[in-house]
């Protein structure tokens, strides 16, 4: 009796070889989560150019679409997403512009691997929507290693080579006198890649407290929540700043605003605002990069892109414009980007992959809007993630660097993945969206006879 209960107990658990597959793409995602905050894997190829996270991302898409028994594959309607035409022409700009100048092809393989990441994530997420939970704890254990690492450098005095003594002048470290502060840098090279990550990654850190139900459990989830909070002030980053409080300020607007705003006009309004607001900047920064050094090094770089842009419609090449800007700025300084995604985008791949990449950020702040006006946990944080993060990049270019570069597509991933594929939906043609609302577990003793 006892092995025939066994046996029937088992018979509807899936096997180990079901288990493992299913556990690949997670730990895929793992690894470039891990990967982001804390750079553990090495950049050198293992063979040819497959380094340790191109393998681990195509472990992950393999472990997605092999048949197993007694496991659904994924679909291609599992991977596409409303950003599969922007995400194409951004794709093919960037290899015309390095094919045709004859550039490296390094960065455009560093691309094709980030969007690599988006679809891997978004494949996860509808294939298995309760990935939401480890997707939130794994946020929480980067936000962790960053920001315990930043603290570390400021409480233990370590030069890190970027020093204040207020939030508006750089000072070199061993020349400042008392009131000198360091600003840390974490696991990153400098305090504006740290802060970059952080904004990006801290709301949906938020979500871990959802993951549990148990007190202690969920003061323990704030507490290192707000020590992320605070090693983003240890940066001493303005636009960190900016960008910081502007995604706490969506993150705590949304569940009061976005439902009220159920009128079609209503959002018409907010989107045209929206767009003049970009344009406005957009005409901002072109003024200010004609008027002398009013910014300063961002001022210099602005106005070299400009010119640049002008004189090569087609762009100078991914990853080219760190050396085309110091060699048309003067002065002689070196830079490594433009100081502003679209800018260094506009440079890079032209007008077309200035358009690409719009269009990746219009649609991808829309859709989070929407779910998050549907009361979306994941929409909502996803906003909040998006608005600081591309807040930022206004004034800086942290995606420059890989790591947050594949922050950023997997963030944008997780916000696609809330939202059907297609602009008009059909019966079959996109996946069941998850709930909205993720149900917090239950954990400890259950009441003997209560319902499961």
């Amino acid at each position: 009796m006892a092995s025939e209960h066994s046996a029937a107990a088992g018979a509807g658990q899936p096997s180990a070889l079901v288990r493992f597959v299913q556990f690949v793409p997670l730990g895929a995602v793992a690894v470039v989560l891990l990967d982001s905050a804390t750079d553990f894997f090495p950049d050198d190829p293992l063979a040819g150019i497959l380094t340790p996270t191109r393998l681990a991302l195509l472990l992950g898409v393999i472990a997605l679409v092999v048949p197993v028994r007694g496991r659904p594959r994924a679909r291609l309607r599992d991977f596409r997403t409303r950003l599969d035409l922007p995400i194409g022409l951004l794709v093919a700009v960037s290899a015309a512009t390095t094919y045709r100048g004859g550039h490296p092809t390094a960065p455009l393989r560093g691309l094709v691997t980030v969007i690599g990441c988006h679809y891997l994530v978004v494949a996860v997420r509808r294939t298995r929507p309760e990935s939401w939970r480890a997707i939130a704890l794994l946020a929480l254990t980067g936000v962790a290693a960053a920001a315990t690492s930043a603290f570390s450098q400021v409480t233990n005095e370590t030069p890190t080579g970027f020093c204040r003594t207020g939030l508006l002048t750089d000072v070199a470290c061993d020349a400042a006198g008392d009131g000198v502060l360091i600003r840390a840098t974490g696991t990153f090279a400098n305090p504006n890649l740290l802060a970059a990550f952080l904004v990006l990654l801290l709301p949906f850190a938020l979500l871990a407290t959802v993951c549990v139900d148990e007190r202690t459990a969920r003061t323990t989830v704030v507490v290192l929540v707000v020590i992320g909070y605070g090693a983003l002030l240890t940066t001493f980053s303005r636009a960190g700043y900016v960008a910081g409080a502007a995604g706490l300020l969506v993150l705590g607007g949304a569940y009061w605003l976005a439902p009220r705003i159920a009128d079609r006009a209503q959002r018409r309004l907010f989107a045209v605002l929206g767009t003049l607001a970009l344009l406005g900047s957009a005409g901002a920064i072109w003024a200010v990069s004609r008027a002398g050094n009013s910014l300063g090094v961002r001022g210099q770089a602005w106005e070299a892109a400009l010119r640049l842009a002008a004189d090569n419609p087609l762009g100078v090449g991914l990853g080219r414009s760190g050396a085309a800007i110091s060699a048309s700025a003067p002065g002689g300084r070196t830079f490594v980007h433009a100081h502003n995604l679209w800018l260094n985008w506009l440079v890079e791949a032209g007008p077309l992959g200035l358009l690409a990449i719009t269009a990746v950020a219009v649609i991808a702040v829309s859709c989070a809007a929407r779910a998050a006006r549907a009361k979306s946990v994941i929409g909502t944080v996803g906003l909040a993630a998006l608005t600081g993060f591309f807040l930022m990049s206004m004034m800086d270019h942290p995606a420059n660097l890989d790591r947050i570069d594949a922050l950023l597509w997997c963030t944008l991933a997780l916000v696609m993945a809330e939202t059907p594929a297609t602009w008009r939906n059909h019966p079959g043609t996109t996946p069941t969206l998850v709930p909205t609302q993720p149900k917090r577990p239950r954990h400890g003793p259950q009441r003997v006879g209560a319902a499961g």
